[in-house]
């Protein structure tokens, strides 16, 4: 019911506004032509002219010629932007004839940081869908909660949170592609964990508060550095200048004793050369779910040196973490009887404590005409551990003798172990372009090297027997290089076509202790792998008209498994890398104050590694690759702004995710064993046939602004057996957000900002998980829930100076 109603309550807003007069036709249509030149009079193809004010905008051709046509009279300020040119605004006025406005613009050394993360992200060339988020749309939504949370209403995006409120561990998909599947970069250097592939965000507290822009790419994507994009790409910049001299003070609370203190303050651009810029921050909450609290501190540090012709600039920032344990969930029995935070664990001391220093360094040089070079060495430490109660556990497998009690031989104890992670990530990234009238080029790629510690100590037990303090229960290393090397071409081939053509190779070696099966039985051994994947993609752009434009794009990627498929495996039953190829059509448009893009793909597997319930040849119920599953879909998005001052953001995913054949086993406790049970044309596991999004904000007069978030997420299955019983149900939650800022003379902004999330109490769901068995002659399933909090709330003061 909840589907059919947002479905059509949305389409029904669209395809209404879409019939809305303008008032192009019922007043003369006029028309705005020009050219846009650099300061030797070269044409600079691919620059944005935006109409301030409005949704309408559109790019120089190759020779630098634009046009903005069919716009009533009156007045318009044009803004006119170029990477690494100084952006200009003209105003002027229609009054019954064309008008013509050209452009000069001038170089800018000082924006060479917009080049660093140029070579791996999309533009409208690129012709695939992507989004963009600016540093002033994260500012809105920036109170304390996690990125993940903050890019929640970002098209075909579904975000998660363990402790239920969006602090901690959080997490998001993206065209229900989970978190190791999402390549994500920091101002071009890799972020995802070289071994589960995945991105620990609470190893970031307040990262947000740093960033400059985010750029979401979905599907297969450009080329970039680090894990291979597998269905989404997140693209984070954090440098930025900010020429004058500032500081700012920005505190929030809220419920669940949540709380966020950040300070920032940066020197401004001094002596035209040099910039520092700084950030402390801390977050604490209770969470949602009992006890699941999570106490959050960073810091962010960037200096820079801007030259002549070259920039070189050094980041610094660190997160350190402590998290209560909510990983388990809260099984559906607690669920149903209105336990909604009931949190298993009771140990206090049952928590997360890690921490994660960053160490980059930037160099952007200019060669000469048209070419300029960026490089990138970094370095990553993260240390930490896990600390965990168990009970009734077999003393062998802590290699503890049994210990012995009088009469008694004590085999199995109560324990408390950690374990810990201490690893190292370096490497350098780079990538030469070239910009000519007609020929945009890119050569780039990367080296990194990332070695790993695993190991466990037993810090306390009821029944020691011989083992000593921090007595080491495993201890392994492993290590992976990832190299790649990539080529981009966009080619100018008519005024209002252009070709993408991207090519990537990429190298990974994978040293790492891992299962060998012999007559002995099961063993570790010390194992490595080497493969290569081969990455092309290709795409058409053609800009039918100022308003329309189409593309096209196809796609192939590649993605080695991750660790657990490796080390609990062995040679024979180690599963195979997995292959996506990807298609994506759309059509977009825009006018003064209607926008809205429409994006079918498809993509389709071979090999993806799913979990199924059986047992490999070394007793581990690891990922399998199943031949061929597939997700197809279509995105809308639109904008609108009927009024000055009222504009509307929406966006809608359809999509169809399915496993052609999936066959499920089940352990037999009865009989031993595995009984398979097969299904055709199942969804496949947290994939929504439904997501949608929407933003209405209304900015009053004095500084006031409110806006109503919506988003609707269909149900999702928590495995692929499209089973009802194993499932999340369908969710619609709103958020009212209030902003109202003030200019005092004697300071930049006072903004006072209150959130309030859920506000019609939804009660659901955003994660969870299930398995399955057979016992005492039924088959029994055990499902485990990841509640979100109901009405809650986030105020927040900030002091801009």
């Amino acid at each position: 019911m909840k589907q059919k109603f947002f479905v059509s309550c949305l389409l029904g807003l669209w395809f209404g506004v879409a019939l809305l007069p303008t008032n192009s036709l019922f007043a003369q249509q006029l028309n705005i032509r020009g050219q846009v030149l650099g300061e030797n009079g070269e044409p600079l193809a691919g620059a944005n002219i935006r109409i301030e004010g409005t949704l309408q905008g559109t790019t120089t051709d190759y020779e630098g010629n634009f046009a903005l046509r069919n716009l009533p009279a009156g007045n318009y300020t044009l803004r006119c932007s170029y990477v690494g040119y100084i952006a200009q605004n003209q105003t002027l006025t229609l009054s019954g004839e064309d008008a013509s406005v050209s452009w000069v613009l001038v170089k800018d050394i000082h924006l060479a940081d917009e080049v660093v993360v140029s070579a791996t992200r999309a533009t409208e060339k690129s012709a695939i869908a992507y989004t963009n988020i600016s540093r002033e749309e994260l500012a809105k939504q920036n109170l304390g909660q996690d990125i993940p949370v903050l890019l929640n209403f970002s098209p075909s995006v579904v975000s998660t949170s363990d402790a239920g409120a969006g602090i901690g561990y959080t997490g998001l998909r993206i065209r229900g592609s989970d978190a190791t599947r999402i390549n994500v970069t920091l101002n071009g250097i890799p972020l995802n964990d070289a071994e589960s592939q995945g991105v620990f965000w609470v190893n970031m507290p307040d990262f947000a508060s740093s960033v400059s822009s985010i750029q979401i790419q979905r599907g297969v994507g450009t080329s970039t550095n680090g894990a291979g994009a597998f269905g989404a790409t997140v693209n984070i910049q954090s440098n930025q200048l900010r020429r004058e001299a500032y500081a700012e003070i920005n505190n929030s609370f809220g419920s669940f004793n949540t709380w966020k203190h950040t300070l920032m303050a940066g020197t401004g651009l001094i002596k035209d050369k040099f910039t520092v810029d700084a950030r402390l921050s801390r977050v604490r909450s209770d969470g949602f779910i009992e006890r699941a609290f999570a106490d959050l501190r960073s810091f962010y540090v960037s200096g820079a040196y801007y030259g002549k012709k070259s920039m070189f600039r050094v980041n610094i920032f660190s997160g350190r973490e402590q998290t209560y344990q909510a990983w388990y969930g809260v099984p559906e029995a607690q669920l149903r009887a209105g336990n909604r935070r009931f949190n298993q664990v009771n140990y206090d001391n049952e928590t997360d404590n890690y921490q994660q220093d960053h160490y980059q360094f930037f160099y952007n040089q200019e060669l000469s005409k048209g070419w300029s070079l960026q490089a990138a060495l970094h370095y990553t430490k993260g240390r930490g551990y896990f600390e965990q109660f168990r009970t009734n556990d077999d003393l062998a497998f802590y290699n503890i003798a049994p210990a012995t009690l009088g009469n008694d031989t004590i085999r199995q104890t109560d324990l408390i172990r950690r374990l810990w992670l201490d690893n190292d990530f370096y490497g350098l990234v780079y990538s030469v372009q070239y910009e000519g009238k007609r020929l945009q080029l890119t050569l780039g790629g990367g080296w990194n090297r990332y070695t790993g510690k695993h190991f466990g100590e037993v810090i306390w037990a009821r029944f020691a027997g011989n083992s000593n303090i921090r007595q080491r229960y495993y201890d392994n290393d492993a290590a992976k290089t990832d190299l790649n090397f990539y080529a981009k071409a966009f080619y100018q081939i008519t005024t209002k076509l252009n070709a993408f053509v991207d090519l990537q190779v990429r190298s990974v070696g994978y040293n790492f202790l891992g299962k060998a099966v012999d007559s002995f039985g099961a063993r570790d051994v010390q194992q490595s792998v080497d493969l290569f994947f081969f990455n092309p993609k290709i795409g058409l752009n053609f800009q039918w008209t100022e308003r329309w434009r189409l593309y096209g794009f196809v796609g192939i990627g590649n993605r080695e498994p991750n660790r657990d498929d490796f080390t609990q495996s062995s040679a024979a039953s180690r599963p195979q890398p997995e292959t996506l190829q990807n298609l994506e059509l759309g059509l977009q448009y825009q006018s003064t104050r209607w926008a809205f893009s429409v994006n079918g793909f498809g993509m389709n597997y071979q090999n993806q590694l799913v979990l199924t319930g059986q047992i490999n040849d070394v007793g581990a119920f690891t990922r399998r690759n199943i031949p061929n599953s597939y997700r197809i879909g279509i995105e809308i998005e639109s904008a609108w702004r009927p009024l000055p001052r009222l504009t509307w953001q929406a966006n809608l995913t359809l999509s169809r995710n399915r496993v052609v054949n999936f066959t499920e086993f089940i352990s037999d406790f009865d009989n031993g064993g595995q009984v398979q049970n097969t299904f055709r044309e199942s969804d496949i596991a947290f994939s929504p046939n439904i997501v949608g999004g929407s933003q209405l904000e209304y900015n009053f007069p004095k500084g006031i602004k409110i806006a109503l978030l919506s988003k609707y997420v269909g149900r999702q299955f928590l495995d692929n057996t499209a089973n009802p019983n194993r499932q999340l149900n369908a969710y619609f939650t709103h958020d009212l957000r209030l902003i109202y800022t003030l200019t005092p003379r004697w300071m930049e902004e006072i903004s006072l900002s209150l959130l309030v999330n859920n506000l019609s109490n939804e009660r659901y769901e955003s994660n969870g998980y299930t398995f399955s068995f057979l016992a005492q002659g039924q088959q029994q399933t055990q499902n485990f829930y990841f509640p979100q909090a109901g009405t809650h709330f986030l105020l927040a003061l900030g002091l801009k100076f």
